[in-house]
């Protein structure tokens, strides 16, 4: 299978599964102690995995939580954020000018960071009070760390067994995931590879994974034009420039959220031939328990949509790791 090594897929999960206890021991401390908010600050695609973070606790928890942008918080502030406050924040290069001034920002303000940084020797990951250091896996990391939250507020009696099982099962389910997607990922990416723009519509914990995968994957990696909508929104305006040739996909999920990509999903066939539909419910996750998938649909859209790249990355010939503009130029 093109650009796929199933030991490193299974290490890279269980590795990050393996974090667990450090972030146990960060979380219970910062409980003991007493906090008054959360905030989950990000920029760009850490931003996404924020609202993916949002939508999870909002579904879930009585917390007070909520989620910046950095390069808003830098400009604008909020007066949430101050001594009690918590924030969240991930990256891979650990020198992204805007989470950088949002961590110093955060601090001066008041606030305790715990920070996931992929590579420890940076500017950022040496600023956070509480590091992590473990790469890829963002949106596993952050709902990890969601889950211990809730778990000491009394929200989630169920964290135990939702871990045993992922520990025992997730990685090797994923990898079969992805396995099976792949004759997909390559219908999809010859169908789509010359698209003069592509729609996304997403809700639920898959939101933030459609806001990212159209603005961080197509636009950024692939350079084909994108729009992102949440499937609220679908039916205020977007569907009127839908046409026959419009390309579409919809991504379905199965948290709580399940029933607005459905309907947009149902009305699609009616005016437009170019869409598709990505629902995880098709795909098997073995060893995980039914009341746990809408937990973890992201995790399973994420192994899919990595096909679509892999084979538009081949038939396209460009490398996604070229960019234009980015970290090319000063701005």
């Amino acid at each position: 299978m093109l650009k796929f090594d199933e030991q490193k897929q299974l290490d890279s999960v269980n590795g990050a599964l393996a974090l667990r206890g450090q972030i146990e021991s960060i979380v219970d401390d910062i409980c003991k102690k007493g906090y008054r908010n959360i905030c989950w600050l990000g920029i760009g695609g850490t931003y996404a995995s924020c609202l993916q973070a949002e939508i999870h606790m909002k579904e879930r928890s009585g917390i007070n939580f909520y989620v910046e942008n950095a390069a808003e918080y830098l400009v604008t502030g909020n007066r949430k954020v101050g001594e009690g406050t918590v924030v969240i924040i991930s990256s891979v290069t650990g020198s992204t000018s805007e989470m950088v001034d949002g961590v110093r920002k955060a601090q001066e303000d008041g606030a305790v960071v715990i920070g996931f940084v992929d590579v420890a020797d940076t500017k950022l990951a040496k600023m956070v009070d509480h590091l992590i250091s473990f790469p890829l896996n963002e949106q596993l990391k952050f709902f990890m760390t969601a889950d211990r939250f809730m778990y000491n507020a009394g929200e989630f009696d169920e964290y135990n067994e939702l871990y045993s099982e992922l520990e025992q099962h997730l990685a090797a389910a994923l990898v079969e995931v992805e396995k099976s997607a792949d004759e997909l990922g390559q219908r999809i990416a010859q169908k789509h590879m010359n698209d003069s723009i592509h729609y996304f519509v997403g809700a639920g914990n898959q939101y933030g994974a459609t806001y990212s995968y159209a603005m961080c994957y197509w636009e950024e990696q692939h350079w084909i034009r994108t729009k992102s909508i949440h499937s609220a929104e679908f039916f205020h305006g977007m569907f009127e420039i839908i046409d026959r040739d419009t390309a579409v996909t919809v991504f379905v999920g199965e948290d709580s959220q399940r029933a607005l990509s459905e309907r947009v999903a149902r009305f699609l066939p009616r005016i437009c031939a170019n869409y598709n539909i990505i629902d995880t419910k098709d795909y098997e996750l073995k060893g995980i328990s039914e009341k746990f998938r809408g937990h973890l649909s992201h995790l399973l859209m994420r192994v899919i949509t990595n096909r679509v790249d892999v084979h538009i990355e081949r038939l396209n010939c460009h490398p996604m790791e070229i960019r234009r503009y980015y970290r090319q130029l000063d701005y």
